[in-house]
């Protein structure tokens, strides 16, 4: 057995239209040691030449004028154990020095599924780990140095002077007891005397009467046979005056209305960057048909061709995809691409994009509710922002794996203690916590 055959070469196809672009990714895949079994323009190359050359990678460089040719080729681009790597052509075309280098490097340890992205020299280079500082020794305890005080304290406390000028009164005592306490706050009512035969007193004016409801101490059993008239009048007017229940105007509550912001202002977060297209491609054509929370993409491109991004994930994902705009509400199941002043706000009723220079920011998702996740090319200034979501409570993942491109973020939340996996595997992931079944309930 050979070397070659433990360790083959590569068979990569270029589709890419005559021009700038080409040239560089042609120089990027001779730099990556691999073969190239087709080089061609998409928009005259036929689908069976791409099937009969049987690459197992597919590099294209995307533009606006082979959107049409990528849909004739679909049936050969999506044949089983065919990778596609996009990059853009515009970006391509400009890509010089140690940019070329550094996204050849990347170029390289996608197809040859390494991980290995240092320039030579490198390798050897020690991984600087921050780590908590601590104090060298623990302090010491300063009780030593209370400890004569306190016995100086102790000894004088024998000779402070009592307080001579109050003494308790003798028929006071402090209760030992809740029953006690509670009866000596009640006040000395005087002993009744005995009743005394005479001659019957007319009956009380009611405007005159003295209220002594509050005192439920001077409350007594009645006559019923004198009373009985009282009482009876009293019931009557007390059935006439109790309201009647009217059950004429009672109507349901809007639960939805009356739910937590929260809970409607949740979602799912994706950032990219470089290598950004094939991890989200993967990533949305394996989440299921329905979803309980809306998908917001946000992956920078220099271009700004946002429309074209919109089109090409559109093939592949099972949920609709739209370019966001402002004043536009995050519909749940969906997927919407932000563009880099795209922002959202969150309302009573949901998630409502605006215009937002800074773009997206990761405070303004209910973290109770949201999941967020960070592919190849990630922004690290984002991975702040991500953790301190995921302290609150959300679901934040990272990419791992050999097709992640530009890992520093990812890697950092995966290093924090987040959720990492494969595209296909986080999407499994959110489709277990946020998927809907066959009859719209949640998972």
């Amino acid at each position: 057995m050979s070397v070659s055959d433990l360790d083959p070469v590569p068979a990569v196809a270029l589709l890419a239209r005559p021009g700038a672009a080409r040239e560089r990714l042609r120089e990027a895949l001779a730099h990556a040691d691999v073969q190239i079994v087709l080089e061609d323009d998409p928009m005259t190359l036929e689908p069976v030449a791409l099937r009969d050359a049987r690459p197992q990678f597919v590099v294209i460089a995307l533009e606006a004028a082979i959107e049409d040719a990528l849909e004739r080729l679909e049936p050969a681009l999506s044949a089983p154990g065919l990778t596609l790597v996009f990059d853009e052509a515009e970006l391509a075309a400009r890509r010089d020095g140690w940019e070329a280098q550094r996204w050849g490097r990347h170029l390289a340890a996608k197809l040859h599924g390494h991980q290995q992205v240092l320039p030579p020299g490198a390798e050897d280079e020690p991984a600087l780990q921050l780590e908590p500082g601590l104090p060298s020794t623990p302090p010491v305890p300063k009780e030593t140095a209370l400890q004569p005080h306190l016995e100086q304290a102790r000894s004088w406390a024998d000779d402070v002077p009592a307080d001579g000028l109050y003494s308790p009164p003798t028929h006071l005592h402090e209760p030992i007891a809740l029953e006690q306490a509670l009866a000596a706050l009640q006040p000395v009512l005087p002993e009744r005397a005995a009743p005394v035969q005479a001659a019957p007193e007319p009956p009380p004016v009611p405007a005159a009467a003295p209220s002594v409801f509050n005192d439920h101490t001077a409350w007594s059993l009645v006559d019923e046979a004198s009373d009985a008239p009282a009482v009876a009048s009293a019931a009557t007017s007390t059935e006439s005056a109790e309201p009647a229940f009217d059950t004429g105007h009672l109507s349901l509550v809007d639960l939805d209305a009356t739910a937590p912001a929260g809970s409607r202002s949740g979602a799912l977060l994706v950032l990219a960057g470089i290598g950004g297209p094939d991890a989200l491609r993967r990533l949305l054509a394996a989440l299921p048909s329905g979803l309980a929370v809306p998908v917001l993409v946000h992956m920078r491109l220099d271009g700004g061709r946002y429309g074209n991004l919109v089109k090409q994930m559109a093939r592949v994902s099972p949920l609709p995809v739209q370019l966001a705009e402002a004043g536009q509400r995050a519909t749940a199941g969906e997927v919407h691409v932000l563009a880099d002043d795209i922002g959202v706000h969150a309302a009573a009723d949901g998630l409502y994009f605006q215009s937002e220079a800074q773009g997206i920011s990761i405070a303004a998702l209910s973290a109770e509710h949201s999941a967020l996740v960070l592919l190849s090319g990630a922004d690290l200034a984002h991975v702040g922002p991500a953790l301190d979501l995921a302290a609150a409570g959300a679901w934040v993942a990272g990419q791992v794996g050999e097709g992640c491109y530009d890992p520093a973020a990812a890697t950092a939340v995966v290093a924090a203690g987040m959720v990492a996996g494969e595209p296909q595997e986080l999407a499994q992931v959110i489709a277990a916590r946020w998927g809907l079944d066959d009859d719209g309930d949640a998972a």
